[in-house]
């Protein structure tokens, strides 16, 4: 088994817990560890042989490593002799030419869901597929807006969320970005300019949860488009942001096709854009709207890696902004369109997108649209139509399982 995703997520705790006490568990991070991976890599591997071995940060080890692993389970046929886990999806690694296809299985592992911190459920995003009347029926929230922009500033990583002293919580984020741009970055790749990074990220936050245009991030950074789009693509391999890609049934003659980008932890959006709750409380600042949509895509981004529907996320709109959803979530043939809200309240007007996306699925291929949904800051669940529904953000992590 292999398990990627962004640096402090908590990889390393879960997989002590897997392996236990009468597993080896080991750490390339440690340089006489790695030393020892590098220099004999099929005696590092056969030196644990019969008990399950844990490899943290593997993307360290490099090929030589992953190629040693692979010929030791080709030669037993037990199960779960190996579990892998890197803050880097070494797939994409350039370095790292073996994909252990075929002998592994992959999970991604991103900060923790409001569903778990709160220890509540985590099942809007199957729930969705079925009949609106089952949306209708989750309760009420107490939750304020200022409860939720209070969630969106601590994020989900679970240092920050242990982490009670804002000061605290912005030290560690400054921690964070620091590490990640001149140690983890720069191992992956020999990156000339590591302070492009945090700039970057700085940038990327202030355009999370908007389409991605490389040109316009380049000239907000000052540096040439190749650049840009290796740093990116960096940063996605290190799971800090990841792209929502456009959604397409040619339901108008002119569709966006860029993606969006979208940070991976609000909380971490929030520091990099100097934001606390008292500043977002403002209607006017730009960036509430942009973080609750994050905070809301990105929950139903954890709940898809746990359901047995495996849907795909997408957004869509039309070049000219009549049409459009901030998130489309697909399933064998199925799809729920979403827009998220920063207000206490919702009208039918801010479903008709939703709607006209719903009449124009049900024309081209009648029994498609299985639910609109807009979620929004107030309390209550409530109709706006044939298969559209408002609910509070909060569902995101009330609906059971």
């Amino acid at each position: 088994m292999v398990v990627t995703g962004a640096r402090q997520v908590g990889k390393t705790w879960a997989v002590r817990r897997v392996v236990g006490p009468a597993g080896t568990v080991h750490y390339l991070d440690d340089e006489t560890t790695r030393t020892a991976a590098l220099t004999d890599p099929h005696g590092f591997v056969q030196s644990s042989a019969g008990s399950p071995v844990a490899i943290d940060e593997i993307q360290l080890g490099g090929d030589a490593l992953i190629r040693a692993i692979k010929a030791q389970a080709d030669a037993s046929d037990r199960r779960g002799q190996f579990l892998l886990n890197g803050s880097a999806d070494f797939l994409t690694v350039p370095y790292i030419t073996e994909s252990l296809a075929g002998r592994a299985v992959f999970l991604t592992m991103l900060p923790l869901s409001q569903g778990e911190i709160a220890a509540t459920g985590d099942g809007l995003l199957d729930r969705s597929f079925e009949g609106q009347d089952r949306l209708l029926d989750l309760g009420a929230s107490s939750l304020r807006m200022a409860d939720y922009l209070e969630l969106i500033c601590r994020g989900g990583f679970p240092e920050a969320v242990m982490t009670a002293s804002r000061r605290a919580r912005h030290r560690w984020f400054s921690g964070y970005v620091s590490s990640m741009a001149t140690r983890d970055i720069a191992r992956i790749d020999d990156i000339r300019n590591a302070d492009l990074i945090p700039k970057l990220l700085r940038i990327l936050a202030a355009r999370t949860a908007g389409e991605y245009v490389t040109t316009t991030v380049a000239r907000a950074a000052d540096c040439d488009r190749r650049t840009v789009e290796r740093y990116v693509s960096l940063l996605e391999m290190t799971g800090l942001v990841h792209r929502l890609p456009a959604w397409s049934a040619n339901l108008t003659a002119r569709e966006s096709r860029r993606p969006k980008i979208v940070l991976c932890d609000t909380g971490l959006s929030a520091h990099l854009m100097r934001k606390d709750p008292e500043s977002l409380a403002a209607v006017t600042d730009p960036a509430r709207g942009p973080l609750v949509e994050t905070l809301a895509v990105n929950e139903l981004r954890k709940q898809s890696l746990l359901s047995n529907r495996q849907p795909d996320l997408f957004h869509y709109r039309d070049h000219r902004g009549a049409l459009e959803a901030d998130l489309v979530t697909e399933a064998a043939g199925q799809l729920v369109a979403w827009e998220v809200k920063a207000s206490l309240s919702v009208s039918l007007a801010d479903a008709r997108s939703l709607s006209r996306m719903r009449d124009r699925i049900d024309q081209a291929g009648p029994g498609a649209f299985s639910n609109g949904i807009v979620l929004y800051a107030g309390g209550e669940p409530f109709s706006l139509g044939d298969r559209l529904t408002a609910l509070p953000l909060s569902a995101l992590w009330t609906a059971p399982a």
